[in-house]
């Protein structure tokens, strides 16, 4: 890093421990004096300046199809596309590339895992989820539970909205099963899941193990190579990069084992008129031109994250989670479910307000200008468990800060004047 570089670097980090990282967020400036306070990150961030711009540059003055030609442009497309899954691996602590695969988001890689590894399974073997699972990591496996006749599990959590290890060791010593899949981070609790543990406790029963780490990777550090995970599930939008780009990934071995997710160009090797040999991996999952323009532009978002720094992410975003948890806890009519404790939870807070419903009062603090998240947060079986039909979800990123929560707790404190709830 040449010293012009490692200047812009501590800059950044100075700008986010500033509580001004918006400033390299363009949507944050078009609203002018009109303060934009988002708080749905966990839905999608917004961009920074420097992936938009790469974004528009690639279409702009880069563009080709890769792999394919033998022309400059396509070459050159080809590097930035192959430097980007490079970078992508090393962020993560992938001991190869060729151990990420792209795909259009975690939705996509789970239900590629769950196709590509059907062969692994025998009729009446158990899958132990948990009850917390976007449903992104439920319906793919029930898909494959009907077609290989198997058997959905799920751990419950604790009263403090966490994983309840104790059910789920027993459910793991019951069932032995064949694949677990677990989020790192719910994405309607906050809770941050033990990883360790739930790797532990499948290596005890020689299980698999899929964690989806869409609301964890863009707030933590991860290394997949410490924690001998099986696979890791993310998406680009929700760590500062664009949508229809998400990333896959599985220890090598599996990946040679799992059979093609979809036929096309690029994942053969050789075609006949009877039969396909299928190319090396990771390749071999990804049929047709991909997301090429996505890939540079994640690519972009995770120098930024790196130059920003993710334990610095980690501190800012913890100090204004702990500070919304204090103002909430406040109000005696606000009902909490998630964890109140920073070292438990990430980077969102799901709520009800006593007298109003979340529909309600999210259009009441859109008028406040703050843009929350109500509704069930695509986790029906989790809010079923919690006796909930609905609740209210605000959602940090690195531009979050205690502004924003001050302009919630009016728009809360509003709400109930509007209602006349006393």
């Amino acid at each position: 890093m040449n010293l012009d570089e490692e200047n812009r670097v501590n800059n950044l980090r100075k700008i986010l421990l500033g509580d001004s990282i918006r400033d390299t967020f363009p949507i944050f400036a078009k609203y002018g004096q009109k303060r934009l306070c988002f708080l749905d990150s966990a839905a999608s961030t917004q961009k920074p300046k420097c992936v938009i711009d790469r974004l528009t540059d690639f279409y702009s003055n880069e563009y080709s199809n890769i792999l394919r030609g033998a022309y400059e442009l396509s070459a050159n497309a080809t590097i930035r596309y192959e430097e980007a899954r490079s970078r992508i691996s090393n962020f993560i602590g992938s001991k190869s590339s060729d151990s990420i695969v792209f795909t259009r988001g975690t939705t996509e890689s789970i239900n590629l895992v769950s196709y590509a590894l059907e062969d692994y399974f025998n009729e009446g073997d158990v899958i132990l989820l948990t009850i917390a699972e976007h449903h992104s990591n439920i319906v793919p496996w029930q898909f494959l539970a009907k077609r290989k006749n198997l058997k959905l599990v799920y751990a419950k959590i604790n009263n403090n909205y966490n994983l309840d290890i104790e059910d789920f060791y027993n459910k793991v010593k019951e069932f032995k099963p064949r694949l677990i899949a677990a989020t790192m981070c719910s994405n309607v609790l906050g809770s941050v899941f033990p990883v360790k543990d739930i790797i532990s406790g499948a290596k005890s029963v020689n299980a698999l193990v899929l964690l989806d780490g869409a609301q964890y990777v863009a707030h933590n550090k991860v290394n997949v190579n410490k924690l001998d995970v099986d696979f890791l599930c993310f998406s680009g939008h929700k760590m500062y990069g664009p949508t229809g780009i998400g990333v896959l990934y599985a220890k090598r071995e599996l990946l040679e084992m799992m059979k093609p997710f979809q036929g096309g160009g690029e994942m053969i090797s050789e075609v006949t008129l009877d039969d396909t040999t299928f190319a090396d991996i990771p390749y071999k999952f990804e049929a047709g031109t991909p997301a090429i323009a996505e890939v540079i532009a994640l690519g972009e978002a995770v120098n930024f994250i790196n130059q920003v720094g993710i334990e610095n992410i980690y501190e800012h975003e913890k100090s204004v989670f702990e500070y919304a948890i204090s103002r909430l806890s406040s109000i005696s009519y606000v009902d909490m479910y998630s964890s109140k404790s920073s070292n438990d939870s990430g980077s969102v807070i799901s709520f009800n307000i006593d007298g109003v419903h979340p529909h309600d009062f999210a259009s009441i603090a859109d008028n406040f200008g703050v843009q929350i998240r109500s509704g069930f947060h695509c986790a029906m079986p989790l809010l079923n468990y919690l006796k909930v039909n609905a609740t209210n979800r605000i959602s940090l990123g690195m531009y979050s800060d205690k502004q924003d929560i001050d302009m919630l707790i009016d728009a809360i404190l509003e709400s109930r004047k509007i209602f006349k709830v006393n």
